[in-house]
């Protein structure tokens, strides 16, 4: 294998490596409103662990330097798509939470 070779394979595997993948939720789903107030709850902490994820995919971490250095575009593409599931995992927070209030799951 040549030298060259070896170089772009190394670059498309750094490339590869530096992007990040944030889920991206639907909002309403199909049986949220058959959900009990404990799935509801359930449903809130998974929605807080993709916020986390998607807040964690904005900011400084590898996958967004790899992409700075490689090809700049791909950290744009990253923190769009961070923005894209923040914003999604917050709809359906909102979503939810006034299908946990018709519940009156707090009383």
């Amino acid at each position: 294998m040549s030298f060259k070779s070896v170089v772009f394979l190394a670059a498309g595997a750094l490339a590869l490596a530096g992007c990040t993948t944030s889920q991206v939720l639907t909002v309403q789903q199909p049986g949220d409103r058959a959900m009990s107030c404990s799935e509801l709850q359930r449903e809130f902490s998974e929605i807080e662990r993709v916020m986390d994820d998607a807040q964690g995919d904005r900011g400084v971490n590898t996958a967004n330097v790899t992409a700075v250095l490689l090809f700049w575009p791909a950290a744009v593409g990253n923190y769009l798509s961070a923005d894209q599931a923040l914003e999604a995992a917050q709809d359906r927070q909102t979503w939810l939470y006034e299908l946990y209030e018709e519940k009156s799951c707090d009383s």
